[in-house]
């Protein structure tokens, strides 16, 4: 865990129960801002219910409670004063399956700027362009924004949830898996975006392999049954694992 003074996001002690069942155990780790977060572990490991619990997006689960505390730039998610729609818009999330909005490419990217506040339409258009820039998506779709998003590939609908993430200039992105079931050419789109995403934002990654975090991401932090094995920059968590846990994992001993 890292004492610099660049942490974005603090966990601390935090346990995540689904009713009776623990699905994170006494977790601490510091994600620091800028940099691209791999989270790896098999299934079962709690890294999505962790990925929720960064947005307060698992208290919307039945019977959910949660232990310990998460602190955004400092300050508890779970302050009394803490509004849930803001925390997150800062703290936006893409999932594994795209769902685009049942409307046009460009009304999915400025549905949430339009909600945010009342922006003239011009400045709407450059959230949107931005937007799509961001997420290597503009070139692709600059003359067919009135087309429904449903007409887009599947990996060009993943990068247009980037995008309508990013429209809402959030300060860390969550990224749950977002190329599973992807071809390796759209894969490979959005971890070029991802690289370039790091320079304005926090991402935190839950990647489709172990491959991907080994490409993308400046730290891993490797998860197994809800709890955190261990942490530290990707190319020592891959060449000299302290753990012979993580050292089974990532070689496909298990997972």
């Amino acid at each position: 865990m890292t004492t610099e003074t660049n942490v974005k996001i603090a966990i601390r002690d935090l346990s995540v129960y689904y009713d009776k069942k623990q699905a994170v155990h006494s977790l601490s780790l510091d994600i620091r801002a800028h940099e691209i977060l791999s989270v790896i572990g098999p299934a079962n490991s709690g890294i999505t219910t962790l990925l929720r619990s960064l947005n307060r997006l698992f208290d919307l689960t039945p019977g959910s409670r949660t232990e310990g505390d998460i602190l955004l730039d400092e300050k508890s998610i779970y302050g009394p004063d803490v509004s849930l729609t803001e925390l997150r818009r800062r703290v936006g999330m893409v999932f594994d399956v795209p769902t685009p909005l049942p409307m046009s490419i460009f009304d999915n990217v400025a549905y949430g700027p339009r909600l945010k506040s009342k922006k003239a339409r011009g400045s709407v258009a450059e959230t949107v362009e931005r937007s799509l820039r961001m997420a290597a998506l503009w070139d692709e779709t600059k003359d067919r924004l009135k087309m429904p998003a449903a007409s887009l590939s599947g990996g060009q609908q993943q990068r247009l949830c980037i995008a309508r993430v990013l429209a809402l200039e959030p300060e860390v992105i969550l990224l749950d898996r977002p190329c599973s079931g992807l071809d390796p050419i759209s894969t490979a789109k959005i971890e070029d975006s991802l690289t370039l995403l790091k320079k304005q934002f926090t991402i935190v990654l839950a990647p489709h392999n172990v491959q991907q975090a080994v490409r993308v991401s400046s730290r891993t932090a490797f998860m197994l049954s809800g709890r955190l094995i261990e942490e530290g920059p990707s190319t020592e968590v891959f060449s000299d694992p302290k753990d012979r846990r993580t050292s089974d994992y990532i070689t496909g001993r298990f997972g």
